[in-house]
């Protein structure tokens, strides 16, 4: 990486938090540039904090009142003495508000100009501007300002499938695949909630949805001098959601020959709006017509996935990025840039795949990051630090190079098989199935690759070495007390005889199903019906953990009544579940309506007592700027128990659907007192 020192920054104030934060923070570092953290009180200990050189309280943990807050960061900067301020991705960073309040300010903003920012920032707008100047645009309608009867107007003439987008903002949110017509207009009113919680701005637009589309980027850097070229492209075809999870660099599907018309159009694109920075023109491609690419939008900021591109090209997009806002030129041209071997980033969020990719929380109780040869971490983890739901779910970015692809691709699957995080629920084992893949590897990729084949890719087993590793780091927690109190207080099997007795745990795992693991003599353990032979060896800082002659290292916390344990480069939670009672309770007629998710209810559909259909729509939790809407399980009437506003968590009771027929309290139901029943 090209580096030396800048002299005209001598302090920047990075307006982010998270990963981005600490991977901006690590750059100026290098740079010699004294760094300046923001926070909010939900991020008061958080990573990014303790490796700036300041940290600054912003306020509360909503983002408003914090990170979104324009006045109090531009108060942080003025009196911490920045002269510039780097927006990360999300947030403000393409705000053309913020962008210019910084400059009134005597500011530097540490990304492209506020002119360019408002046209790109509006997709409508980036649309009918690049189709002036002749860039291939997404068939679609673009008018500003339209309504949903204007929508769905729109929609019969683009024709189905339609892809509603809002105008502002990116990242997958508000983004509403749509199929058959009957199904369109509740996707507006979600989308513009969503656009507008998100962003401020709930106008839409639509594009005819390309089947089997690949996503492909180029990054484009511009100096304050007139160059402007680009470095390379990423495909980002894996998704869910609309929102990226693997990312590459080369694509796969380019030749030499498109990568260069591709680059030429993205600098045209970048040129077209003045551009300066780092930046990066998303292409959608038709799978089987990579001649033929639609520009779809250009976001004016780094990417998440910026990563890939630095490890092909050498190249750090930060360090341009701070020594273009200093007003430096770059310091080499189109031809010095050469793309050698191949990366690949894989995105870690908090979130649950096998629950709609709902996203998850708790505390990191243990961490353990991955390293070694051509692999690079970006994290905002921290071993003891809350995961809560307030902000965007990403956690880290696992990124690993190598010479060819399918190297690349083997030491990812690696690093994240190495990747330790327990106590919150993560999309790592999800992430290293979808590596696998036979389309990855083939590199036959298309964005709804993931959606078409998800059932393949979740993965609900437990590794018998995980048992064993709880069954062992169980009993080790017992062995403490052996020493000190009275041995028939201490429930380790042990006997006056000597031979320890078989100890019981029921658990049940991540499906749900109850299982019990028995550990007979320490060094033999029956799960169900299946024995193994079993040991343990504590390591500095886990478990070297064998079942049937093979070691794999370990790792085992309980928390509670759950236990979090890594093994054979899996992570699964057990929960230990009080003994089965003799005769099982009959269940209750009622239908119980609970959050799939820790979050907030933003819409409640119906009124408490009201009747309604099995599939009615009743109620919507957001977490994480991510809206899921409940339904009713069954026909009946409901009772509701939140309202909008109210704070759930995962699991909590938030409806009853009481199902059709008399109560059980009806008077109708009850014995007349005057009369004996026979």
């Amino acid at each position: 990486m090209r580096s030396r020192t800048v002299t005209m920054f001598h302090t920047v104030l990075v307006a982010n938090r998270g990963e981005i934060a600490v991977r901006v923070i690590r750059t100026l570092r290098a740079m010699g540039i004294r760094s300046v953290a923001v926070y909010s009180d939900a991020d008061a200990e958080a990573l990014h904090t303790r490796v700036a050189d300041v940290a600054v309280r912003l306020g509360p943990a909503p983002a408003a009142e914090s990170y979104l807050s324009v006045e109090r960061l531009l108060d942080a900067a003025a009196r911490t003495g920045a002269q510039a301020v780097h927006p990360g991705y999300g947030f403000l960073s393409e705000n053309t508000g913020f962008a210019r309040a910084c400059a009134d300010a005597g500011v530097v903003f540490i990304g492209p100009p506020a002119a360019a920012v408002e046209v790109m920032g509006d997709k409508i707008r980036a649309k009918q501007t690049m189709s002036a100047a002749g860039v291939p645009v997404v068939p679609g309608r673009t008018d500003l300002a339209m309504t949903d009867d204007d929508l769905v107007a729109a929609a019969e003439e683009v024709g189905y499938p339609v892809l509603v987008k809002p105008s502002a903002g990116g990242g997958g949110k508000g983004m509403r695949l749509v199929h058959q017509p009957e199904a369109l207009r509740e996707a507006l009113t979600s989308a513009r909630r969503e656009a507008a919680s998100s962003f401020g701005d709930d106008t839409l637009f639509l594009e005819r949805f390309v089947l089997r589309p690949r996503h492909i980027e180029v990054q484009v850097l511009g100096d304050t001098h007139g160059t402007v070229l680009h470095l390379g492209e990423r495909e980002c075809s894996l998704q869910r959601r609309h929102q990226k999870i693997v990312e590459e660099a080369p694509s796969p599907l380019l030749t030499p020959a498109q990568r260069e018309r591709y680059g030429a159009l993205a600098v045209d694109v970048a040129r077209a709006v003045d551009y300066t920075g780092a930046g990066t023109v998303e292409f959608i491609v038709p799978g089987d017509s990579p001649d033929e690419p639609f520009f779809m939008e250009m976001n004016t900021r780094l990417q998440v996935e910026h990563p890939v591109t630095e490890l092909v090209t050498g190249i750090d997009l930060v360090e341009q990025q701070v020594r273009v806002a200093a007003g430096e030129r770059l310091s080499f041209g189109q031809d010095d840039v050469r793309l050698v071997g191949h990366a690949v980033e894989a995105r870690i969020y908090a979130e649950d795949p096998a629950r709609g990719f709902l996203p998850t929380g708790g505390t990191t109780l243990v961490l353990r990051e991955p390293s070694g040869e051509g692999v690079r971490t970006d994290s905002s983890l921290l071993a003891g630090a809350p995961v809560g739901t307030t902000y965007d779910p990403m956690l880290a970015k696992v990124i690993a190079s190598a010479p060819d692809r399918t190297t690349a691709l083997s030491r990812l699957d690696q690093a994240l098989a190495d990747t330790v995080v327990l106590g919150v629920g993560t999309n790592t084992r999800f992430l290293r199935h979808l590596l696998r893949h036979p389309d990855v590897r083939a590199g036959a990729l298309d964005t709804d690759l993931v959606e078409r084949d998800l059932d393949d890719l979740i993965d609900r087993t437990v590794p018998v070495a995980a048992y064993a590793a709880f069954a062992l780091g169980r009993l080790a927690e017992l062995q403490p007390a052996a020493a000190t109190a009275d041995p028939w207080d201490v429930p380790d099997g042990w006997r006056l005889s000597g031979t320890p007795a078989p100890l019981h745990w029921d658990v049940a795992g991540p499906d749900g199903e109850r299982l019990r693991i028995t550990l007979t003599g320490g060094s033999r353990m029956l799960v169900g019906e299946a024995l193994h032979d079993v040991g343990a060896e504590e390591l500095s800082g886990g478990w070297l953990v064998s079942v049937d002659g093979t070691a794999v290292p370990a790792h085992v916390v309980t928390d509670g009544s759950r236990t979090w344990v890594h093994a054979d480069g899996t992570t699964v939670a057990l929960t230990e579940l009080p003994p089965a009672p003799l005769h099982a309770e009959a269940a209750s007629a009622d239908a119980a309506v609970r959050s799939p998710m820790p979050g907030t209810v933003v819409a409640v559909h119906v009124a408490d007592g009201s009747p309604v259909d099995a599939g009615t729509p009743l109620l919507a939790v957001e977490a994480m700027k991510m809206e899921h809407a409940l339904t009713a399980p069954t026909a009946g009437t409901v009772e509701l128990l939140v309202r909008v506003g109210d704070q759930v968590r995962v699991d909590q009771e938030l409806a009853v659907v009481h199902p059709a027929g008399p109560a059980p309290s009806d008077p109708s139901h009850l014995p007349h007192p005057d009369r004996q029943e026979s």
